[in-house]
């Protein structure tokens, strides 16, 4: 199963703090606005997304159809058929994608121990 490009998102109390903090680190900015409160932040092939205020816990965040820098990668593994996957598997889904659907769509899970699992196509 090809899940896409992967990513953190940190719920951050300050993103002007953490915009620093990351890029002391050697992150840059690669989208985003922090008027609006998110940034995604790149070094190499790593990607932290800083959001404030938008959501409660930190994610991890797949993208099936981009690589790591949002260029979009033939083939790939549709939302729908992932989705088939995790269900067949008895997973429990917190959030599904309409399974009549096509194009972007988004689930997500919980992993054993409660971390969130966002899988996002935007393609």
């Amino acid at each position: 199963m090809k899940l896409g490009a992967f990513s953190t998102s940190l719920n951050v109390k300050d993103i002007k703090a953490s915009k620093q903090f990351y890029e002391t680190l050697g992150f840059t900015k690669f989208a985003g606005d922090i008027e609006m409160n998110y940034l995604i932040m790149k070094n190499g092939n790593a990607l932290i997304g800083l959001f404030q205020g938008i959501f409660e816990q930190n994610i991890l965040t797949f993208n099936p159809g981009w690589d790591e820098n949002a260029n979009k990668v033939e083939p790939f593994d549709d939302i729908r058929t992932i989705q088939k996957h995790l269900k067949d598997n008895n997973l429990k889904l917190e959030r599904e994608a309409d399974k009549n659907s096509t194009g972007p769509a988004s689930l997500v899970l919980y992993d054993p121990d409660g971390n969130t699992i966002l899988i996002d196509q935007h393609v």
